[in-house]
């Protein structure tokens, strides 16, 4: 692919703030939208199994707009059809219109030529027939998720609604539990958006867009990212999406920018929070290292004496930059910082600011800090949560 001639130049400080407000962090939140208007904005929240403070899909919301409830974080994703579950960066919650743009994806997996578990005979038609009859259901309700203990042991009946959730026939419409609930994509999407009339370019020509407005400012590699496509995918379609040519101080590749991101600075007040390490700031790590000059990875699956930050590492983002790291845990009533990296002295302020809003909307009235990785500063950031506690 030929890239055209760069329509700005960008520093790597109006990159960065491009980017924080593209993701919600730079200026005031939307709060009348709420979380639905964050899920919006971001085109996709992803889930993950951990639950630390909170889960991730909670995390997200709550980091651009503070202690927004997490009962009401659900209804906003599940209530009135807003919202459905879907393989794009990974699993993730999507906006109910942008159903037909995943048209592709659907196809490429009816197409795939293989599949890691074995069907039996017939149990696809008594799936859909079970959900049709008495939909919703869990894997549970249509009869065993699982054959063993093992986690991969699926049953018949999980790998048939999950098949049928990628090729689109059927649609988690909710987690209840952590379990995915499971209603046909005819009762479940609503009538216009149902059908997969739009070709495959139309619908990466739609989801390149939406990568660059979310992300602000991005290279090939970051917006292929965004929904997991190809970089082959991104090329065919980049030219038309509506993204303009920019390039990056500092940056090695070419990068593509909203253009109405480019119509106005970057400006506003900047959110001091807890991140979730799949919070879509700073999922990708190339790309956050290049922004923000830091270097992330999620632990949780590290050997715990090979970890360096901690099982569950929650960057702390403060005045547009990343100045720390918590891993959180909680014991009752009670927020402790098991691990804490600061970047300096003047990382304190931030760092407790960020711990002590969170253990309210946790419903903790106490932070307890355990390690810090300048001990000197432990007892600092101790009374600067307590100042703010009251």
């Amino acid at each position: 692919m030929t890239t055209p001639r760069p329509t700005a130049e960008l520093s790597a400080d109006e990159a960065r703030r491009l980017a924080l407000r593209a993701q919600g962090f730079l200026g005031a939140p939307d709060r009348r939208s709420g979380v639905r208007g964050i899920l919006r904005h971001l085109g996709a929240i992803q889930l993950d199994t951990i639950s630390v403070l909170a889960r991730s899909h909670e995390l997200v919301p709550y980091a651009r707009l503070g202690a927004v409830g997490r009962k009401t974080v659900e209804n906003a994703y599940w209530k009135d059809t807003h919202a459905f579950e879907y393989w794009s960066h990974a699993a993730c919650i999507l906006p109910i219109e942008e159903w037909p743009h995943f048209a592709f994806r659907r196809r490429a997996y009816r197409n795939r030529p293989h599949w890691n578990h074995e069907l039996p005979d017939g149990v696809h038609d008594q799936v859909i027939k079970q959900l049709r009859s008495e939909g919703p259901l869990t894997a549970t309700e249509l009869g065993g998720a699982k054959k063993t203990s093992d986690w991969w042991d699926w049953s018949g009946t999980k790998v048939a609604v999950e098949r049928a959730l990628m090729y689109g026939e059927v649609v988690c419409v909710e987690r209840r539990g952590w379990k995915r609930l499971y209603d046909l994509a005819e009762r479940a999407v609503p009538a216009s958006l149902l059908h997969d009339e739009l070709d495959d370019t139309e619908c990466l020509r739609r989801l390149v867009r939406l990568a660059g407005k979310s992300l602000g400012v991005g290279t090939r590699a970051d917006i292929a990212d965004y929904h997991r496509l190809k970089g082959e995918q991104v090329d065919a379609v980049i030219a038309d999406s509506g993204l303009v040519p920019v390039t990056v101080e500092g940056w090695s590749k070419p990068a593509w920018a909203d253009p109405a991101a480019l119509e106005t600075p970057p400006r506003g007040r900047h959110r001091t929070t807890l991140l979730s390490p799949f919070d879509s700031l700073i999922w990708e790590r190339a790309r956050t290292e290049r922004i923000f000059g830091f270097t992330h990875r999620l632990e949780a699956y590290v050997p715990k004496q090979k970890r360096v930050y901690g099982y569950f590492a929650m960057p702390v983002l403060a005045g547009g930059r990343l100045v720390g790291r918590v891993d959180p845990a909680r014991e009752g009533g009670t927020l402790v910082a098991r691990q804490v990296t600061l970047d300096g002295p003047k990382a304190v302020p931030a760092v407790a600011q960020a711990l002590a809003e969170a253990a309210t909307w946790v419903d903790c009235t106490d932070v307890r800090v355990e390690r810090v990785d300048t001990p000197a500063l432990r007892e600092p950031l101790a009374k600067e949560i307590a100042r703010i506690l009251g």
